[in-house]
């Protein structure tokens, strides 16, 4: 999995809460819950075998809240959560922009049972908790958003296009009947399509190791676009571990669905960018923070941001950059497929 992405820039303190949350009022459903002492944390803060769904709530300082928030979905194939690069650190660098983020650790491990739709139910719970929230942590309600990476951008995007969809499981009390749509979806590098250009070990772990064409099918995000689907920011790269076909996937399908908006980036090399900033300097970091910043705000304010975009770089500078570049091109209405 993709180590770094995006985040860039970090060092405002966020007010956050104290710890983890359960996500669900009683035993979390579609699995049986694991023996405690299951779950797992390894040097790099990668999470496993998780035993309770839960969440961590980042508030952005107090007077700097805009009222959007994002739901954020680590990745790691559906086995781990990268909870600090995909997580935590995305939501502290939102709260420097007065976004809140509110990182969910999803049900993910092999042996327990945690196939679709259990990483799904958790989702939706976590989008509906946030609203549930909305006057207490200074939300607005029709401002909220997923945001995910590889694996996690797949169960962002199932959030982004599966939101009509229906669970018996989802009867735990009055958050489960508020809207799970999510307003805007942030897809980094995230896996789509469930058929061969898809990545294999989430195609695994989510539908197990013999899925019928129909699950498989219903997984494939690419094919569930419809003119509903909220705005929509892509951005990958063209020798990730997830093929960039993915992304192209869901842009096409946006494109011929005549969906809401959405703006895809497609680098031809990986950052070599650390979180800690190492490769910034000067006017790259600060043109890149500047452009990131309006990028999210066409996202977390407006109904209808920019024209469909696309556009590839051979640049390979920090992630931020490209947010910085496919901004630009959304502006000018470079190489727009609309």
């Amino acid at each position: 999995m993709r180590k770094t992405l995006l985040i860039a820039f970090l060092g405002t303190t966020s007010l956050l809460q104290a710890d983890w949350t359960k996500l669900w009022p009683s035993a979390a459903p579609g699995a049986p819950q694991p023996p405690t002492g299951t779950e797992t944390t390894n040097d790099r803060g990668h999470k496993g075998m998780i035993e309770v769904p839960q969440y961590w709530v980042h508030l952005p300082p107090e007077g700097k809240a805009n009222g959007a928030a994002a739901v954020i979905f680590p990745g790691g194939g559906y086995r781990i959560l990268a909870m600090e690069h995909e997580g935590h650190a995305y939501a502290k660098w939102l709260n420097e922009r007065g976004i809140a983020g509110i990182v969910v650790k999803y049900r993910v491990g092999t042996g327990l049972g945690y196939q679709y739709p259990v990483p799904f139910l958790d989702a939706r719970r976590a989008i509906r908790t946030v609203r549930a929230n909305a006057t207490k942590w200074n939300i607005k309600p029709d401002r909220i958003g997923v945001m995910g990476s590889s694996a996690g951008g797949h169960l962002a995007s199932l959030c982004a296009t599966r939101f009509e969809d229906t669970f018996p499981e989802e009867t735990a009390d009055t958050t489960d009947k508020l809207s799970a749509r999510p307003d805007f979806a942030i897809l980094c590098y995230p896996v789509i399509t469930m058929s061969a250009t898809g990545h294999s070990g989430s195609r695994k772990n989510l539908a197990g190791e013999n899925a019928p064409p129909e699950l498989l099918k219903k997984l494939s995000t690419e094919k569930a676009i419809t003119k509903d689907t909220p705005p929509v920011f892509l951005l990958t790269t063209s020798d990730d571990g997830v093929d960039c076909r993915n992304s192209l996937l869901f842009a096409t399908a946006c494109k011929e669905n005549q969906s809401s908006r959405l703006a895809a980036h497609v680098r031809k090399r990986r950052p070599r960018l650390r979180l800690e900033g190492q490769g910034t300097t000067g006017s790259v970091a600060r043109s890149a923070r500047r452009m990131a910043s309006r990028t999210l705000e066409g996202l977390t304010k407006e109904k209808h941001p920019s024209r469909v975009a696309f556009r590839t770089s051979t640049d390979d500078q920090t992630p931020l950059n490209a947010l910085v570049r496919c901004e630009a091109a959304c502006q000018r209405r470079l190489t727009c497929l609309s």
